[in-house]
């Protein structure tokens, strides 16, 4: 069973995956919330975790343990919880692991690289008692509660259709570099972990989110995962949809990477349809600036590239996803209520650390983020499979058909690194 301080306790943190995010994330944990220390930096990339390392030292009078095996974390019972910020082919295993060691998990979006595992991760969460908060921040954030409040007033009226967009500036060509030597310093055999063993190749370990093998796409399980749970938020949670279409491929530049570049997914959830556009071209789409993230304004929406469009009978929503707020329309067009928001990512923070302390459920729980992250898996399964329109009964988790599909979301796993 999870460690369970009290209010007043200190709260013990490793750190697994020293990356950029990694490090912003655990400094800020540290930083932000009384009584929280770090005792291990857990990274198999010997140039990573130098900067967590040094602050973490600085601001708390000792040195975290560096390891390069999270097996020696979770054998540490002063320890009360991890933070989970590797590559997305870790995500279970590594949260799976802690819960069953008894540990508290905060684990980065996408959390998971498949149907089956987003459901393990829930039952050894419910099986463990561990707090598991997903990184899914704007779960975290009053507007999108009083957005959620607003709807579920009825004040947009029936919910008719429901629009998502994850449509990213950018994009770059891509060249597949050959194999090569591993690089001094890394641990290849552990980076790959549950993935199947293969030479090492920096197209691979640098550009990770364009292979099947380790992500679900850099937009769509890097950045629509953000949009669609929120849009599932406010919405109220719904289950599983009943059907997924997804249609897309590499448009803008045509190379050898496996994720699409542009996907156009549309989810039927009986009462209404739920789309998405993920894609990643022209400058022309932006993401929330950062003074209107952190302020009071609201976005430009038409050229917003993370907006949310909710339809109702009596009015539509504009919503922005990591700040940028929401503002009604009528059906005249005029703003009948708004509510400006901020980027909620230390809210959410804080609010693992509370829910360590008080056994609460965390706003980002594990169950609502498999079902957001199952949005994902279904998408990149029907576009995998020529564009098919898939059938999903929610309750079993499998389609209904295609034996196509069941049989490749079933993923399999290096020995030793398998998930039970």
């Amino acid at each position: 069973m999870a460690a369970k301080p009290s209010a007043n306790d200190k709260v013990v943190l490793a750190l697994i995956g020293a990356g950029g995010r990694g490090t912003g994330v655990i400094l800020s944990m540290q930083k932000n919330t009384p009584n929280v220390e770090v005792k291990y930096v857990c990274e198999v990339d010997d140039s990573r975790g130098g900067r967590a390392i040094d602050e973490l030292s600085k601001a708390q009078g000792y040195k975290p343990k560096r390891v390069s095996d999270l097996r020696r974390v979770l054998d540490d019972k002063d320890v009360d919880g991890v933070v989970v910020c590797t590559p997305e082919h870790w995500h279970a295993l590594a949260a799976i692991w802690a819960c069953q060691a008894g540990k508290d998990v905060y684990v980065e979006k996408n959390i998971s690289l498949s149907i089956e595992e987003g459901r393990k991760m829930v039952e050894a969460a419910e099986k463990s008692k561990s707090i598991v908060q997903c990184g899914t921040q704007n779960r975290s954030a009053n507007y999108n509660i009083l957005a959620r409040d607003y709807i579920q007033s009825g004040k947009l009226g029936n919910i008719v259709q429901v629009k998502n967009y994850c449509m990213l500036p950018g994009g770059k060509p891509w060249f597949l570099k050959p194999d090569s030597p591993v690089p001094e310093g890394l641990n290849w055999d552990m980076w790959l972990g549950p993935s199947k063993k293969v030479p090492y190749n920096l197209s691979r370990h640098k550009a990770w989110y364009d292979w099947w093998d380790y992500s679900g796409g850099a937009a769509l399980a890097g950045d629509a995962s953000h949009v669609m749970d929120l849009a599932r938020m406010v919405l109220g949670d719904p289950e599983h949809p009943k059907a997924v279409h997804c249609a897309g491929g590499r448009i803008l530049h045509d190379d050898e990477r496996d994720t699409p570049d542009i996907q156009a997914i549309t989810f039927d959830y009986g009462k209404f349809p739920m789309s998405c556009v993920s894609s990643i071209f022209g400058n022309y789409m932006v993401k929330t600036d950062p003074k209107i993230r952190y302020g009071n304004d609201f976005p430009d929406w038409k050229l917003n590239a993370t907006r949310i469009e909710i339809y109702g009978t009596e009015g539509m929503m504009y919503l922005g996803r990591h700040g940028g707020g929401w503002q009604v329309l009528s059906t005249e067009g005029e703003v009948v209520a708004q509510e400006p928001g901020m980027f909620p990512d230390i809210e959410h923070q804080l609010n693992f650390i509370e829910s360590i302390r008080t056994r609460k459920m965390p706003n980002g729980n594990i169950l609502q983020g498999h079902k957001s992250a199952t949005l994902i898996h279904l998408a990149n399964l029907s576009y995998r499979l020529d564009n098919t329109k898939l059938e999903f009964d929610g309750t079993s988790e499998k389609f209904t058909n295609s034996d196509q599909a069941n049989a490749l979301s079933k993923l399999e796993y290096s020995s030793g690194y398998e998930i039970v």
